[in-house]
């Protein structure tokens, strides 16, 4: 009789416990993390990206695919936009976002020091080239969007420097992006500084010989294929799928190398999700991730992995170093030493 009693009192027990459970999972929130029971993630993630809104869709169509339990909510805008709303969504304690995908470092870099990002250690790096992911593991590059010389073809120099930009046959047919308009800009005159056969007496060169500053990409790039501008600073992109397209233009990966936004991806510390927000990381990270990468027209950032039509094998290009922590630092400084030399 007393063993039967001890069956009843542990089965009680259990459905107690059980009911419990039941009650704790009610409660939870719906964005909690959560986990299927072949230890996949589950639950809500809410990604903000800077990506092409068609390739934002294709990026998250195809996680999910991987990963069918997870539901993923994403806003797409300009990094500048997404900073703005992220920042008024901290200053009202309330962070919606698990997960960023925006166009820079300097900018992870910015979250890194108000200690906003978690870190993934044990994040899949193996393959990518240093510099492509921070040391701490706060941020993860992407893909890799370079900066170099697009020249429109009828020009009379093909360039294979940077320094081909300050010979005479260059004078007066420079365009640069402006670091005050453009993240990659910003990010290449960084690189550019830190280069010793370069720094920042190089701009004051360029303009001597005449280079203009414009906003963006998208003008220098009609300015190089409608002949009012020879050369072009652009990024790698534009000039070759528009030259694929029958364009009179032209790319070139300078010698000296070539500055690269990485399109980072990093987990707020305030993330309601963060298992889910790391397979999405390890997803992007992965081969298929970049095979995807270089489906949508981007060099992809780990090595072995094919480049789209037109570019070449990442192996045969160099990326000039730079610190995004120190570009950060120096940001301000740096638009007003080009402001004063090319004008606002």
């Amino acid at each position: 009789m007393k063993a039967k009693r001890t069956h009843l009192a542990a089965a009680f027990a259990a459905i107690g416990t059980t009911i419990a459970a039941g009650v704790l999972l009610l409660a939870l929130p719906a964005h909690a993390a959560a986990q299927t029971t072949t230890g996949k993630p589950a639950g809500k993630l809410v990604l903000y990206t800077s990506q092409l809104e068609a390739d934002a869709k294709q990026t998250v169509d195809a996680f999910k695919a991987k990963n069918p339990s997870v539901e993923v909510e994403w806003v797409r805008s300009g990094t500048t936009e997404l900073m703005n709303k992220l920042r008024a969504e901290i200053a009202a304690g309330s962070p919606q976002a698990d997960l960023l995908l925006i166009a820079d470092a300097v900018t992870m870099e910015s979250l890194k020091a108000e200690k906003r990002l978690l870190a993934y250690k044990d994040a899949p790096v193996q393959g990518y080239r240093p510099g492509t992911h921070d040391p701490d593991g706060t941020w993860f590059a992407t893909k890799l969007i370079t900066t170099g010389i697009a020249y429109n073809t009828a020009a009379p120099m093909k360039p294979s420097s940077w320094l081909d930009l300050l010979k005479p046959e260059a004078k007066g047919t420079t365009v640069m992006p402006s670091p005050l308009y453009s993240g990659a800009a910003a990010i290449h005159m960084a690189a550019v500084k830190e280069q010793p056969d370069l720094g920042m007496a190089y701009y004051e060169k360029l303009q001597a010989n005449g280079a203009t500053a414009a906003k963006g990409n998208g003008g220098i790039l009609k300015s190089v294929a409608s002949g009012e501008k020879l050369y072009g600073v652009i990024v790698d992109y534009l000039p070759i799928r528009e030259q694929a397209k029958g364009a009179p233009v032209a790319f070139v990966f300078p010698k000296e190398g070539v500055s690269a936004v990485t399109e980072p991806v990093a987990i707020l510390n305030t993330s309601k999700n963060p298992d889910a927000a790391k397979a999405f990381i390890a997803f992007l990270l992965s081969k298929e991730g970049q095979e995807l990468a270089s489906r949508q027209g981007f060099l992809p950032a780990l090595s072995g992995v094919a480049p789209p039509a037109g570019f070449p094998d990442t192996s045969f290009i160099s990326l000039m170093p730079y610190d995004p922590a120190k570009a950060l630092k120096d940001d301000e400084a740096n638009k007003k030493d080009f402001a004063d030399l090319f004008g606002g």
